[in-house]
């Protein structure tokens, strides 16, 4: 792997990480979530939570 394939692999798990924070921290605290008045639900966030957490595993194990 380049030097700037690996740090665009590094930014990109970086992104992914904060992403899956932010999806664990909203399922556990049951905060509300609306897009153009519609409720999401908490699971929506689990499920966003285990997507973007595999992606940023999958970044940090590549780089």
């Amino acid at each position: 792997m380049t030097t700037s394939h690996r740090g665009y692999v590094t930014a990109s798990a970086l992104v992914f990480t904060v992403v899956a924070l932010a999806q664990a921290w909203r399922a556990l605290v049951g905060a509300p979530v609306e897009i153009a008045g519609q409720a999401i639900p908490v699971a929506i966030s689990w499920v966003a939570f285990v997507v973007a957490g595999g992606l940023a595993a999958w970044g940090w194990r590549t780089r």
